[in-house]
């Protein structure tokens, strides 16, 4: 079977963990789903109106973490992890069934999101694959903030560029092609946060759930966490994974080139709704055929991350 055809799990996997705002435990299971059907959230705490489509127009909060919500106000929390699993990977299609609002933020990366997927396998339908390419250039900026997307023959790149006061973080940079590279660093990419910051999450009731077991914790020049790093741009590598995950709200995979600095969630939804709101800046493809183009080589490959 083509790799360029859908794809979803082989089977269930079941995974449980603390959601990292709420604190709340938290149960999902990730289930096989036919081809077209996309990614969608089954809230199976509640008895009616419990689905929830991962889509861009669908994001309400962007605070720390994206939210998505159905019209009936059933929200799910933090999924922009799994989603860059999902699009790093190559699942287009999944059933989601979680019991708790916020997804769980396990190791605090999408290391065990990958091993867990790796070790049951893809299955592929046999429905062609869908493309989003770019036809125009489109930017959103906010002072020194600003994400753009423009044109690619082939490949979906994404550079990104951080800048932070912090000694221990400073200025990271990193660009990446998530159909051809390696993204083991990406995934296996922890989320992080100041030290003074902590102080602040409480006071807006988030980071309930967070420890040093599933986050960086950077202090004046110091990281609080034994083993230190993972890689040497975990940082970056971590914005990119979110932005990877908030860019598969698209529906879509994308060819285009992104670069982005200093943002984050809400940049993001932002750029996929000024880009959707113009049918002109965008093509729909459906790739056929039996040969597979090299910048789709990554979706093949499935192993471990150390």
């Amino acid at each position: 079977m083509s790799i360029l055809t859908q794809k979803t799990l082989s089977k269930k996997i079941s995974l449980s963990g603390i959601g990292i705002h709420t604190g709340r435990k938290v149960n999902i299971n990730i289930l096989p789903a036919n081809p077209n059907s996309g990614i969608i959230f089954k809230r199976i705490d509640l008895q009616k109106n419990n689905l929830v489509f991962a889509n861009y127009s669908n994001v309400v909060d962007t605070t720390l973490c994206t939210t998505i919500s159905n019209e009936y106000g059933t929200k799910v929390s933090t999924i922009e992890h799994l989603m860059g699993a999902f699009y790093g990977i190559g699942i287009d299609n999944a059933l989601i069934e979680i019991d708790s609002q916020e997804v769980p933020i396990l190791d605090g990366s999408a290391k065990i999101f990958i091993n867990t997927i790796n070790e049951i396998g893809l299955r592929f339908s046999d429905q062609p694959i869908k493309i989003i390419k770019i036809n125009k250039s489109i930017k959103i900026q906010d002072g020194e903030k600003y994400i753009s997307l423009d044109k690619s023959n082939i490949s979906g790149d994404i550079e990104f560029e951080l800048k932070y006061n912090s000694k221990i973080i400073q200025n990271q940079k990193n660009k990446i092609n998530i159909f051809e590279d390696n993204l083991d660093e990406i995934f296996n990419s922890r989320t992080f946060c100041l030290y003074e910051d902590i102080e602040k999450l409480k006071k807006l009731n988030l980071g309930k759930g967070g420890s040093l077991e599933n986050a960086i914790v950077i202090k004046d020049n110091k990281i609080l966490n034994i083993d230190g790093l993972r890689n040497a741009k975990e940082f970056v590598n971590h914005k990119i994974l979110d932005c990877m995950g908030d860019l598969f709200l698209s529906g879509y995979k994308i060819i285009g080139s992104l670069k982005c600095s200093q943002g984050g969630h809400k940049l993001t939804n932002q750029l996929l709704r000024k880009l959707f709101a113009d049918k002109s800046n965008y093509s729909l493809i459906e790739i056929k055929g039996k040969e597979l183009p090299h910048s789709f080589a990554n979706y093949n490959k499935l192993k471990s991350i150390a």
